[in-house]
This record gives C-alpha cells, sequence and structure tokens, in this order.
C-alpha cells in the first residue's frame, strides 16, 4: 500500500522534472517498476551502481567525493556528519544540476552550508557534556547518526531516543529498532502512556545497558546520574520531547556549577 502512494506520487512528475532515485534502496526500484514517464538519476553512497556516486573520503561522512558517470567532479568538505547526509547532499546536487545549477557551484555552496536545525543540532555544552538535538525517528536514520556521531570524536556516546512517529506508536519498526540503538555506548526510551507496544521487546535486544522510563524527569534523573565529562548526549525524536534537551543541560548546570 506504501509503495502504491508512491507511485501516485511519482507520476504527478512532470516528464521535464527529474526523480533523483536512492539506488541502494530496493523498495524504491519496485516502486519505479511500476510505471513512470519521468527522466530517472540514480544516487549512491559506497559500491552501489549509480549515475551519481560519493566516495567517502571521511568516515563520518564529513568529506567525501563527487562522481558523475564514474567521473570526478570534486569534493565536499562540510561540517554535516553521517552516510543519510551524504546520500541528500548528492540528491541536491543532481537536482540543482537538472536546474542548471553547475556541479562545481553546488560542491562550493555544499562547503559553506551549516546544516538546518534538529539534524545533529548542538544544544549546549556544560562540563565537556555535549548536548545535540537530532530529528532521527526511524532505524535507519537512528543508524546513520549514532554512526556518523561515533566516528567524529572520541568520548561516549548516550542515546536517548522517544519512539514518537505514527509507525514507531504502531510497532513498524520494532524488530530492527535494538540494532540501530546498538550502535551507543547507553541508551535511554521513553515509554509514553499510549505506545501501542512494550518497548522491552527492543530493550531486552540492544547490545548496550538500557533504561527504560515513562516520566521525563525520571528519565533526566537516570542519564545525570551516569553521565560523565567527555559523554555526547543525542536527543532523538520527531516532536518536542517534552523539552528534554533543556531540563537535561539545566540538570547538568546544577551538577556541574
Amino acid at each position: 500500500a506504501i509503495q502504491r502512494q508512491f507511485h501516485h506520487l511519482v507520476r504527478i512528475v512532470p516528464g521535464n522534472g527529474l526523480l533523483v532515485v536512492n539506488a541502494n534502496d530496493g523498495n524504491l526500484a519496485e516502486v519505479l517498476a511500476m510505471g513512470s514517464w519521468t527522466p530517472e538519476e540514480t544516487v549512491s553512497v559506497g559500491n552501489f551502481p549509480a549515475r551519481w556516486q560519493a566516495g567517502l573520503l571521511a568516515s563520518d561522512g564529513s568529506r567525501f567525493s563527487v562522481l558523475l558517470d564514474g567521473k570526478s567532479q570534486g569534493d565536499v568538505s562540510w561540517t554535516q556528519l553521517g552516510e543519510h547526509n551524504v546520500h541528500n547532499a548528492l540528491s541536491a546536487i543532481a537536482a540543482a544540476r537538472h536546474a542548471g545549477v553547475p556541479v562545481v557551484q553546488s560542491i562550493e555552496a555544499l562547503g559553506e552550508f551549516s546544516g538546518v536545525k534538529r539534524r545533529l543540532e548542538v544544544r549546549g555544552e556544560v562540563a565537556g557534556i555535549t548536548v545535540y538535538d537530532d530529528f532521527a525517528h526511524h532505524p535507519t536514520a537512528i543508524a546513520t547518526t549514532l554512526q556518523g556521531l561515533r566516528q567524529h570524536a572520541d568520548g561516549r556516546l548516550l542515546a536517548i531516543f522517544e519512539p514518537r512517529s505514527n509507525t514507531m506508536r504502531m510497532g513498524v519498526h520494532r524488530e530492527s529498532l535494538a540494532e540501530a540503538l546498538s550502535a551507543a555506548d547507553a541508551v535511554w526510551l521513553f515509554e509514553p502512556d499510549n505506545l501501542g507496544w512494550d518497548l522491552s521487546e527492543v530493550s531486552a535486544q540492544v547490545r548496550a545497558p538500557v533504561n527504560v522510563a515513562g516520566d521525563i524527569d525520571v528519565l533526566v534523573n537516570s542519564v545525570i546520574a551516569t553521565v560523565q565529562p567527555g559523554d555526547r548526549l543525542i536527543v532523538m525524536s520527531n516532536g518536542s520531547f517534552d523539552d528534554v534537551h533543556n531540563k537535561l543541560l539545566a540538570a547538568l548546570g546544577e551538577r556541574y556549577a
């Protein structure tokens, strides 16, 4: 049903438009096999065959090469982290080229791009402890966000996650969530009252210490009791998460005053 909806979306893109397609995702290939009258250009990070390819020059995604039809177009050096951001950048380069922007100009622009809110956004730092905010709300984004941050700097990586999206509340991703969160050194899961399944199904499979809390203040106190200078706290949710970022920073300020 989801693929069929994307098929309907694809069919409203005009023939003079462009579909920039992630070649790493087999689901998209199945969608396009349903039919399309719009030109396509594939993008890929790694070894997947594609017209546009990005080669990681830094494992955290902060530097990568851009290739079109196997020919180098230049290298991007920027402040963003994670393979998902490399995918986004490569797709933007392809789309901009279709609109008439030279590739070299896009590469230069990405070097000046400071990022957007809620994508590994630094919310504050106290006593060498950095609190990040990220919109990651499904296993693929969670895994790539943690991977990028892990490879960017030293220090423990503590993940604080709220399963807020509709698919998370329905339990669609519960089988793959534990593997994604296992990239962290410790995990805190917030369990809201209206969650349609038991988070213990995930916590038992995460390969890191896990704390589950149904109260924000209890969660914050648990994190503060564990955190130490040099740690990186990554808060992941597609909602406000009851302002947990500022509550963490305030509690850190009190502890290290």
